[in-house]
């Protein structure tokens, strides 16, 4: 068995939502999944709320209670800190959970004079790094080494299954197993344990034979370590701020190979890069740069060197000289080599197209030069949007059907400002629909902003949206229909709260 210690970060999605978001946790803050509790801070316990509560029952208990979404992503982002401070003083560690994490004992031990001495040791960095407290516990095995650390205890080696033994069977996290052992009378870890197991694997299943190892002590799953990932980034302070292009163009190539010989020596390349500069005065300046391939020396040089022209040389140029400057490998993929085309490079043109667009985004910001994708929608406005130039086109919503989406063909035209229009029947008044989508005439003249009335030779619709009805602020209520008029043209009208408007045009 493994002698395993484990650090864990009590209500560290409190205090992960404190470091990311600001919410107070030393105040009543409850973080719920579900609509129910999963994690409250000190000061909300002590108002009686606790795992489990729904979140009407815990706001009676607490009017003054913050509540806060959970979010694992938020927890993830906020412990890396705290398992980087584990790594520099022991390696190997393995993240159980957002707020817990694990290593073998034996190293730790042997630097520091003694399993307490580590404990303490790591204690007191987590403390001095990141600002947090924590509590460490050492067991035999990963799951006994974890409620060890709850309690800040130490047990003595083979001391293990005693250890576990009183524990409450809940400790299993399997609520569905432990609710069923609790209706047999099965309350302790020690009382499971004491079933024989291969009567738990027939009556119960392969993963409550696991769950009946852990109870016994018998944890003998070895830790997944995790590789600290490497660091990329090359930094140049300069004793001489930056302000000439040509001096900038130098230190662009210098550090464009330094960070190109870093990701070689980790068999990595670049397809996203992050220029940042500082400038005397304070100022920060961020630009990424995508790119569909992978980023050589060169590649990376003329980008860095755009980008400092473009701030250098522009008209918002900054009030002083760059002072710092920092390149950030964003996005890499491991390097397996780039083949060319079966007939030579046949994306020279293409390759060369790009450093030109690029080269303009850098001299005028990275909206100057825009493409469009293909979006989910329903409205031909939606549907269409615009990606800067070497930034990922994939669509950010679902391109499948939507209810209430216009039917083909879709309007050539799509006016960026929908133009104002009168709709009238044939007896010349007003076109309406009401809330039951029954039309108050059929459309028989379009008046286009101040021009003219032309006569309808066909219609279709209405075809309604209702849009994000739970948010008033946001919601979209109205109905398109599609005309042809006699003058050959057609259009996309909206009819919203009475108000008639040219939302396309079709050829």
């Amino acid at each position: 068995m493994i002698r395993t210690l484990a650090v864990w970060l009590p209500d560290w999605p409190v205090v992960a939502a404190e470091i990311v978001d600001g919410v107070p946790a030393h105040t009543p803050v409850a973080v719920l999944a579900a609509n129910r509790v999963v994690a409250c801070s000190e000061s909300a316990r002590a108002e009686g709320i606790r795992r489990g509560l729904r979140k009407r029952e815990a706001q009676s208990r607490c009017p003054d209670l913050a509540v806060v979404a959970y979010d694992p992503a938020r927890d993830t982002r906020a412990f890396e800190p705290v398992v980087a401070a584990v790594e520099e003083l022991a390696p190997g560690v393995e993240i159980l959970r957002p707020g817990t994490c694990a290593l073998a004992a034996r190293g730790p031990s042997r630097y520091f004079g003694g399993e307490e001495r580590a404990a303490e040791r790591i204690v007191e960095h987590i403390a001095q790094s990141c600002a947090v407290e924590s509590q460490v516990g050492i067991a035999d095995g990963v799951f006994a080494a974890g409620l060890a650390a709850r309690a800040g205890f130490v047990v003595a080696p083979g001391r293990t299954p005693e250890f576990l033994a009183g524990r409450n069977i809940t400790v299993l996290d399997r609520p569905q197993l432990t609710d069923l052992l609790r209706r047999l009378g099965i309350r302790t870890l020690g009382d499971f344990a004491a079933l024989p197991p291969g009567d738990v694997l027939a009556r119960f299943g392969f993963d409550a034979a696991y769950a009946h190892r852990l109870a016994a002590g018998r944890d003998g799953a070895p830790l997944a370590v995790r590789r600290p990932p490497p660091h990329l980034d090359v930094t140049e302070t300069f004793d001489e701020p930056l302000d000439r292009v040509d001096v900038a163009a130098f230190v662009a190539r210098a550090l464009a190979q330094r960070l190109h010989d870093r990701l070689a020596a980790h068999a990595l390349a670049c397809t996203r890069l992050g220029v940042e500069a500082v400038t005397v005065n304070g100022e920060e300046l961020y630009r990424t740069w995508h790119h569909e391939g992978l980023l050589t020396a060169a590649a990376v040089a003329d980008r860095v060197r755009w980008q400092l022209e473009g701030w250098l040389t522009r008209t918002a140029r900054p009030t002083s000289g760059i002072l710092r400057l920092r390149l950030v490998p964003d996005g890499v993929v491991p390097h397996a080599g780039l083949q060319t085309g079966l007939w030579g490079d046949v994306g020279e043109d293409r390759e060369r197209a790009h450093r030109a667009l690029s080269r303009v985004q850098g001299m005028l910001g990275m909206e100057a030069v825009v493409t469009a994708v293909l979006d989910g929608g329903r409205s031909p406005a939606d549907q269409v949007r615009l990606v800067p130039w070497g930034e990922e086109r994939a669509p950010r919503q679902s391109t499948h059907p939507w209810p209430g989406r216009l039917p083909a063909p879709s309007p050539a035209t799509v006016l960026v400002r929908p133009q104002p229009a009168a709709v009238l029947a044939a007896d010349g008044s007003p076109v309406t629909v009401t809330a039951r989508l029954a039309v108050s005439g059929a459309p028989a003249r379009v008046a286009v902003a101040d021009g003219d009335p032309v006569e309808v030779v066909g219609w279709a619709g209405p075809w309604p949206v209702d849009e994000r009805w739970w948010a008033p602020a946001e919601a979209r209520r109205l109905v398109r229909f599609q005309v042809s008029l006699a003058d050959g043209r057609g259009l996309l009208l909206a009819l919203r709260a009475g108000v008639w408007t040219v939302e396309g045009v079709y050829d």
